[in-house]
């Protein structure tokens, strides 16, 4: 023990130090609450005996008895879209966004950072200024899409089952876009401008140079951002909240509003955390996928 001290105390473990901090406020603040979240699945647990860790164990009753209501497909498969359309929607508008301040044309710079306003904003407000926008009545989207002729009558998105998930993915595109834009200016400034001015003088127009230049050598860089985006559009709840409150009659419910509606509404803390558990599996699943597909890069 006053070897371990004097290692501190000399300087020779100070960076043992640094990292042990660190490590144990992320297991007292993240890793128990994780842990008691597993355990909590396997328990029948109510707000009676919320208060004590001994309840009655269960096994896999809460995932069979999930799985058993006849909501949780169509809620999955709302998940599916929310996630899919999300990713899409924020990468493909955000690699085009980036793709354009590339070019740098006088006031790219401040102009990019007004793009920052969406991410910056709490989920809440977002949602708040979503609500006008995506009104049935007098919301600024019908407007244009009736101005424009896309559409004869008003689409009351937030109350039309057809529509209501589709309005949350269209208001979490504007959150997230500006995080992908960002990550992916980055990745194309990191692309030496040699390789472009090469396959120029070889003949290469265009379109070869971006797939042959641009796409390879931000292949971390996209796998970083789908992997990130994931994570966050997994964490997506106040745009939920907020918007449509995952109905009318779950059309536009998702897995994670799920999870608090049964724990915190319905007072059913052990199938809310079932339904964590498996959140966090498909989200460790994707990690792994990503961390193997990206382990061969060579950095610098």
């Amino acid at each position: 023990m006053k070897r371990l001290f004097s290692s501190i105390t000399d300087g020779r473990g100070f960076d043992i130090t640094l990292v042990a901090f660190p490590l144990i406020f992320l297991f007292v603040l993240a890793g128990l609450p994780l842990v008691y979240n597993i355990v909590m699945s396997f328990q029948e647990v109510d707000m009676f005996s919320l208060g004590t860790f001994v309840r009655p164990f269960v096994g896999f009753k809460n995932y069979i008895d999930l799985f058993q209501q006849p909501e949780t497909l169509p809620i999955i498969y709302n998940t599916l879209l929310f996630v899919v359309g999300s990713i899409a929607g924020q990468f493909l508008i955000g690699f085009g966004l980036a793709l354009f301040f590339w070019v740098n044309f006088p006031g790219a710079s401040w102009l990019r950072g007004l793009f920052l306003v969406s991410w910056v904003m709490p989920g809440l407000v977002v949602g708040a200024i979503w609500n006008w926008v995506l009104s049935g009545d007098f919301g600024v989207l019908n407007f244009i899409l009736r101005e424009s002729g896309l559409i004869e009558g008003n689409i009351f998105w937030r109350s039309d089952p057809n529509f209501s998930l589709w309005a949350v993915v269209i208001a979490n595109i504007w959150l997230g876009t500006s995080f992908n834009m960002i990550l992916l200016s980055v990745g194309l400034s990191a692309i030496p401008g040699d390789l472009y001015e090469a396959a120029e003088l070889d003949g290469a127009n265009a379109w070869q140079r971006f797939w042959t230049i641009t796409l390879p050598m931000m292949r971390s860089t996209i796998g970083a951002i789908v992997s990130l985006g994931l994570i966050f559009t997994l964490q997506q709840f106040d745009l939920f909240a907020a918007i449509t409150d995952g109905g009318p009659n779950n059309s536009s419910n998702v897995t994670q509003y799920w999870a608090w509606d049964l724990s915190f509404r319905q007072y059913d803390f052990g199938k809310g955390a079932t339904i964590s558990v498996i959140m966090i599996v498909f989200v460790m699943f994707a990690s792994i996928v990503y961390v193997r597909s990206t382990k061969h890069e060579v950095r610098g």
